[in-house]
């Protein structure tokens, strides 16, 4: 069978760190007024979207399949490879519940326009709260507990994972914006 359909997506990472005076000042202000950070490093990488993620969009839209209406974003801490098997069950990678955020991150996308959507207008953010390396970026949604940290239990979806091009330090208190980018198009096949 030839897939006539293309659909895959690009996470755009951003990493801000606190200057050194924001550091001093804060332990003195309160969180509002931290106003300084500086880019620490971001990333720019394709995705795959997974088998189960694929079965889902056909479910969906060709099958009756009730449709997940929430999104959610997760990093992962483990030096894991994409690979279309993986499930949310399954997935392969450890996810980092290292942030701030009691729950993970939703995935507020804007309507689509042009073939693409994105949440580039609400970038989900992480405000970690521990030394880690973080190697890449998936998102889930369904089941019963798509926005607990670390679910794997909970019967959802793994849309889409990417390893990034090389690990990736980050500290308490430096805050990862991540934004992602889902086309479609027609292979022309």
């Amino acid at each position: 069978m030839q897939s006539n359909l293309k659909l895959g997506g690009i996470w755009e990472v951003e990493c801000w760190s606190p200057s050194r005076l924001e550091r001093v000042v804060n332990t003195f202000l309160p969180r509002k007024h931290h106003r300084r950070s500086v880019l620490k490093w971001t990333e720019r990488v394709h995705n795959i979207v997974t088998d189960e993620g694929l079965d889902s969009v056909l479910d969906v839209y060709l099958h009756a399949a009730t449709q997940i209406t929430t999104w959610y974003c997760c990093m992962s801490e483990s030096d894991t490879a994409a690979a279309a098997n993986l499930t949310y069950a399954v997935p392969g990678y450890t996810e980092t519940e290292a942030y701030d955020e009691a729950t993970r991150p939703a995935y507020n996308e804007a309507a689509s326009s042009s073939q693409s959507i994105t949440n580039s207008a609400n970038k989900a953010v992480f405000t970690m709260n521990a030394t880690k390396t973080l190697y890449g970026a998936s998102l889930v949604g369904g089941g019963t507990d798509g926005n607990t940290k670390g679910d794997a239990a909970g019967g959802g979806t793994l849309f889409c994972y990417s390893k990034f091009g090389s690990s990736r330090g980050v500290v308490d208190d430096d805050v990862v914006n991540l934004t992602y980018t889902v086309g479609a198009a027609d292979d022309a096949v």
